[in-house]
């Protein structure tokens, strides 16, 4: 049984919205509309030209974009141009010396203690 993919546009322009990270809501209220009429529009299979590229131009996108949107694609290049530079592969890359923060704060405390112990010495002689 073989299935034939339909080009749903609607459903293109929610994944690019969502990839975006563009709530409907903010689609709706760039484009003057409700977020029901967004929810419509994204639910729909076709969507006219003119509405297509208005809602291309909030999303920063082209109509064309938007027609031939695949998600594939997208992951395609993401895998093909993540590089993760990390020993451990957990995508973090530290940039400080944590021992030298260590020293610095140590270096901190001994001089608030020596400054504290100046004035206490003071005020003894004061006395």
């Amino acid at each position: 049984m073989e299935t034939k993919t339909k080009n749903h546009i609607g459903r293109k322009i929610g994944r690019i919205r969502e990839l975006r990270g563009m709530k409907q809501e903010t689609l709706a209220e760039e484009l003057g509309i409700s977020q029901q009429a967004v929810s419509n529009i994204e639910n729909s299979e076709m969507v006219d030209d003119a509405k297509l590229e208005e809602i291309a131009s909030v999303l920063g996108v082209t109509k064309e974009g938007i027609e031939n949107f695949s998600e594939e694609a997208v992951f395609n290049i993401i895998n093909n141009t993540f590089k993760d530079n990390s020993s451990n592969n957990n995508n973090y890359l530290c940039t400080i010396n944590p021992i030298e923060k260590i020293i610095e704060l140590y270096e901190r405390l001994v001089k608030a203690e020596k400054d504290k112990v100046s004035y206490l010495e003071g005020l003894l002689k004061n006395k």
